[in-house]
This record gives C-alpha cells, structure tokens and sequence, in this order.
C-alpha cells in the first residue's frame, strides 16, 4: 500500500476497498461492511446527534481530530441523558495524506470509542485533490438509548438551582493555539477533550433532577450559560472565584486578549441541578478522573431573565457576555 493517500484510494475500487480492509475495519472491530449497519437498540427513545471536525492542527497537545471526534460525538449524545451506543465516522481525504498520519487518527479513535463503551459500525470515505482540503476532515454521528422519564434540556433551569463545572475551563482553547504557526508560546497545557457519558451517567444517577447538561465547546462557559438563561428564561451569577482556571490558560488569555469564560472545552461540562441535589451531584463529578477538579459556580436566579452576570471577589459584578464572531477558528 502506497504511503499517502490517492485519489484512487476514494475510487470505490480495489485500492478504496484494500484501506477500508487494511486500516478501518481492522481497527475499529465492529464496522459492517455493508451500505447500512444493523443495530440492536433496545429502547423506544433514543439520542441522535452528529458532527464535523475539521480542527486545525490536526494533532495538539493531548490530543488529535481523531480523539476530538469520538469525544463530542458522544458527549453531544450523552447530554440528553441517553447511553451513547454507535457511532458512525465519515472521513474526506486530501490527495497525499500520510497515510501514518490516517493510522494514528484512526487508533486513536479506536482507542477513545473503547473508553467510551461505543461500537464504531458504519463509515464513507471519500478523497479530493491536492489543495482542496486541509489534509482530512471527520464527520461523527452517534446514537443512544434514552431511559423513560429523562427529561433534559436547555428550558428546565429554575431559580434557586445550582451550576456545576466539571473542571479547569479553556484547556482545549489554549492547547490548540499554542499549537498554531506564528502564535507558538511556550505552554503545558493540553487538551481537555475527553469521553464524558461515565461521568455524565453517574451525576444523573446522584442528581436524578439535574436540569440540563451542556458540554461549553465554541464560546465557552459564556455562550453557554446565555444559551441556558435565555432558554429558561431565569438569570445566572456566577462567582468568578469559584470557577477553576488552571494558572496558565488565565495568563495566556490575558496575553491574548481572551475572555477566558469565552474560551472553548472539549471535555468540560456544565450542569445545572436543583440546590438539595448539588453536593451529590459535585461529588458525583469529583470521581471521575475527568471531574476531579469539578465545583459549584454558581446559583440561578428568577430575574433579570435572560441575563448572565459574574461576580468577583470584591463583590463587583459584570455581564458574562456571549461571545460575538469567532474567537478562535477551527477549534474542533
């Protein structure tokens, strides 16, 4: 086999049908080599959601589109309070990919969908020319069970809630910058993107009233927590000393002239859950490796409805605002 990819390789011929075989199928184990899988789902309620990454770089510190992939798939699915179970992965390749970079994207998604408990069963691939894509693209699509009487969703705040961040915001953002021509400084941080359904799982299982959950990807803990008040139409105020923020993202945001609220994380997530559920839901959190570092931020209030605020440690407050524009392009 050739060491990068050919537009033959997207052909729909042998040499399509020798990378199917030789690199898909052999890692991800449960692939069906038919034009549709066949899957058991024993629910009458499931999950759907899909998407497409086309980060830039495409391996980062911690990380790589690949493991980037499978995480928000499944954790798109895994907010609704849904078992995610398959996922789906379509690929555009651009003519003269190493094709050592493919079978590092690849294991990597093999690796992440085995933490997650997901089966990777169907898939397309597809190859352009030189110059018509950034080396390769990834679509995900997931589904999963959802249990009766599960009911989350961005409209359910109530006053008197309490939020919950799973952990340090805007590693991701910080992480992928870090990486970019021209932007390189010197950094430890690496991505957070990670496979949250366990986690998620098990705060559902100590908060059976939780709210919502909401992974803070593109515009971060600001967009959406506005996304969250506008929807219920309730305020939020979060205490700016309660939420974490490990030390370097906050003086590389400074430096760039970031919101760190308004940074993106790919393996965070925000809860909202009803004031006598919030400890076990924070303890629910911190047991997971992903949640070690988890807190209450804040509090959900009755009005001004719609509005999103920040209080410090001087007792001053100001409005957590939506982030306008893109603040960092091709962040997943």
């Amino acid at each position: 086999m050739s060491d990068r990819i050919m537009l033959a390789h997207g052909s729909g011929g042998s040499m399509m049908r020798d990378l199917i075989e030789d690199i898909f199928t052999q890692t991800f184990c449960d692939v069906q080599l038919e034009d549709a899988a066949t899957l058991e789902i024993p629910t009458d309620r499931i999950a759907f959601s899909t998407d497409t990454f086309v980060v830039h770089p495409l391996f980062f510190p911690g990380g790589d589109i690949g493991h980037l992939a499978v995480c928000g798939t499944v954790n798109d699915v895994a907010t609704a309070g849904a078992t995610p179970l398959y996922i789906s992965v379509g690929f555009v390749l651009e003519e003269g990919f190493p094709m050592d970079d493919l079978k590092k994207i690849i294991e990597s998604m093999a690796k992440t969908a085995r933490e997650a408990g997901v089966k990777i069963v169907t898939g397309d691939t597809k190859v352009v020319g030189k110059g018509q894509a950034d080396g390769i693209y990834i679509n995900t699509a997931g589904v999963g069970t959802l249990p009766a009487g599960i009911d989350i969703s961005a409209k359910n705040c109530k006053p008197g809630d309490k939020i919950l961040l799973s952990g340090t915001l805007g590693d991701h953002g910080i992480a992928i910058i870090s990486q970019r021509e021209g932007l390189e400084f010197e950094t430890t941080i690496e991505t957070d993107a990670a496979p949250l359904n366990h986690l998620i799982a098990d705060t559902l299982a100590a908060a059976p009233h939780t709210r919502v959950f909401r992974d803070p990807t593109r515009g971060g803990l600001a967009s959406t927590l506005n996304e969250l008040a506008d929807s219920s139409q309730v305020a939020m105020i979060v205490i700016e000393d309660l939420v974490p923020v490990h030390p370097q993202v906050r003086g590389a945001s400074e430096m760039l002239g970031y919101d760190v609220f308004q940074v993106a994380n790919e393996g965070k997530m925000v809860a909202v859950v009803p004031a006598d559920e919030a400890e076990a839901a924070l303890a629910a959190m911190q047991s997971s490796p992903y949640g070690i570092d988890a807190a209450i931020i804040g509090d959900v209030t009755e009005a001004p409805a719609g509005r999103v605020s920040v209080k410090n440690g001087f007792g001053a407050s100001r409005i957590m605002d939506t982030l306008v524009g893109e603040q960092l392009p091709r962040i997943c």
